[in-house]
């Protein structure tokens, strides 16, 4: 098939892979580039999901009289830009290397490629080394005392993250725990050896900002008798510092990550992930981004790589499945978050809280569009609003008592453009087991005064 003579089928541009010297390649790119701008054009399935197609079919249209070829560079920038990654369009088209179509398309892919060969001409800017390093924020920020959290709602100081970092002055941004999940686990016998059943990896986010989400899930896995252990010394997953094309701290991250889950996949252990964007590159991108010499251990680990409530559903049916709940929300509203949805995992959050009596959760399957960091900054956070509004929407219109998403910076979208936070699923599953009511499940949120205060339990 193909429109003027542009052909729809492969170019000698084509390559997904960082490890081949085509990828690098600025001609061969922009092969690619016009090739995939072409299908899209003539498809526009994806019109709904983000501003990129939106803002290259107007320029395509309403500039170019159609013709892909003409694009300019910053049009062609502009369209990339606006990619947050969230990986639907991947999802919804036909022509995807997953199907084992001719046409071997991945949009996500190609903006990736085209990030990380802008970063390798141009070098990384101060913001995305930032935002693409939680774990250094984290740490500065609980050296702070506390002060951290107090100064992101103080005007001044955003204006100052807004005008340095570029970081939205608006935009409600993660609150910092005092005490780290792992340094909860090391207190409470939790870090184990090799063995066991499961191997939980935290995320970076449930490491520095929630550990409640990452007890409550050790809670509900030891109330349905997993064996789960914690792992010292967990990193981020790389996504932050890979969305802005930064490869070599992306790589190092997995590497050092696999490091501290291969002994446990070589002992028979399942590796769970809390944050579906975490599961999502430890399943999906570890094997064909990580470093060429750990491909083979990343295709191992990806193997065994699940989401907490894809694991737990797998169990529902046997013996030590746990129906011992003691309470129960009325209702739940469910926000399926779009990086489960790339892995087909389907709604295995949402169905495994069926299993508490009543409950019979409502879905939202719409982008709330928050999608990594991309909301923080000041050309994401206007946008991000827009796309997520149907989310917004829809979880307003179901009146919940409850409120549920599997990704915890979904949860902050809501929260800030919403009026309600939604709850993990695994922590609803625990507040379930221990009695706890859910009358107050919609102001469950955190309280800044005490988010640096360290905890003992």
């Amino acid at each position: 098939m193909s429109a003027g003579n542009i052909s729809y089928q492969p170019t000698d541009g084509l390559s997904y892979d960082p490890a081949d010297p085509v990828y690098w390649d600025a001609e061969a790119l922009g092969k690619e580039v016009t090739r995939t701008f072409e299908i899209c054009h003539g498809c526009r399935m994806c019109f709904k999901y983000c501003d990129s197609f939106p803002k290259l079919f107007t320029a395509i249209d309403e500039r170019h009289d159609g013709d892909v070829r003409k694009l300019e560079q910053a049009e062609t920038a502009e369209v990339m830009d606006a990619c947050f990654q969230c990986k639907l369009c991947e999802v919804q088209c036909p022509y995807t290397v997953r199907d084992g179509h001719e046409y071997a398309l991945d949009f996500p892919k190609l903006v990736h490629r085209y990030r990380a060969q802008h970063v390798k001409q141009h070098g990384v800017r101060l913001r995305d080394k930032v935002l693409g390093n939680p774990d250094g924020t984290a740490k500065m920020a609980r050296a702070s005392l506390g002060l951290v959290n107090v100064m992101n709602r103080w005007s001044v100081h955003r204006w100052f993250l807004e005008k340095v970092l570029g970081i939205h002055k608006k935009k409600q941004l993660p609150r910092f725990a005092g005490q780290t999940f792992e340094k909860w686990a090391k207190k409470n016998g939790k870090i184990k050896p090799p063995g066991g059943e499961v191997a939980l990896f935290q995320t970076c986010y449930v490491q520095h900002n929630e550990p409640q989400i990452g007890q409550d899930t050790v809670a509900v896995f030891e109330q349905n008798q997993v064996d789960v252990r914690c792992v010292k010394g967990l990193e981020c997953c790389g996504m932050p510092a890979w969305e802005s094309g930064q490869l070599e701290t992306f790589q190092k991250h997995a590497k050092r990550n696999l490091d501290k889950l291969e002994p446990y996949v070589d002992a028979g252990a399942k590796v769970v992930a809390i944050n579906p964007t975490c599961t999502m590159m430890l399943r999906r991108e570890y094997p064909e981004l990580a470093a060429p010499e750990d491909r083979e251990r990343a295709k191992k680990l990806a193997a065994v790589v699940a989401d907490p409530s894809e694991f737990l559903w797998g169990i529902r049916n046997e013996e030590r499945f746990s129906t011992d709940f003691k309470s129960a929300p009325d209702n739940v509203s469910y926000h399926a978050a779009c990086h489960l949805r790339a892995q087909a995992v389907g709604f295995k959050g949402r169905d495994i809280l069926k299993k508490i009596p009543g409950v019979k959760p409502g879905t939202v399957m719409e982008c709330c569009g928050h999608d990594g960091t991309y909301a923080m900054k000041v050309e994401g956070f206007e946008p991000s609003q827009r796309v997520g509004k149907k989310a917004f929407d829809g979880m307003i219109q179901q009146a919940s008592e409850v409120w549920a998403t599997d990704c915890p910076l979904a949860a902050i979208q809501f929260e800030q453009h919403a009026g309600v936070k939604p709850m993990h699923p695994m922590s609803i599953l625990a507040r379930a087991y221990r009695g706890d009511s859910f009358a107050d499940a919609k102001s469950d949120a955190p309280d800044d005064a005490n988010d640096l205060t360290e905890k003992t339990e």
